[in-house]
């Protein structure tokens, strides 16, 4: 898959995985682990990008005895999902045109 893709696509994700309910690293992962892999070595390094593009803000709070960061969806994050769903449209489009061979075949 073409990395700038993959990459928009793991953006979304993320902050569908925020949008209910704030939540961490781990939990991200987790929550995101059935529908498509990622690592902490990714995870972390998108979650700065969303946070300095505004689609979602930090906290940090106690928990355990230690410090955790939670993340939270903005205005600005909710809207991006939102496009998004509109974008897959077009994609879904393009891909139906690029598939129409295959279904002649069957």
């Amino acid at each position: 898959m073409d990395i700038q893709i993959k990459r928009g696509l793991l953006d979304v994700c993320v902050l569908a995985s925020i949008k209910i309910e704030d939540s961490y690293g781990y939990q991200i992962i987790k929550d995101i682990k059935p529908y498509i892999e990622v690592s902490e070595s990714t995870l972390y390094p998108i979650l700065r990008r969303l946070e300095s593009a505004e689609l979602l803000t930090v906290r940090t709070a106690e928990h355990n005895g230690r410090l955790r960061k939670y993340y939270h969806i903005t205005e600005a994050g909710l809207k991006r999902i939102e496009d998004f769903k509109e974008e897959w449209k077009e994609i879904t489009s393009i891909y139906e045109y690029v598939t129409r061979e295959d279904k002649k075949d069957e």
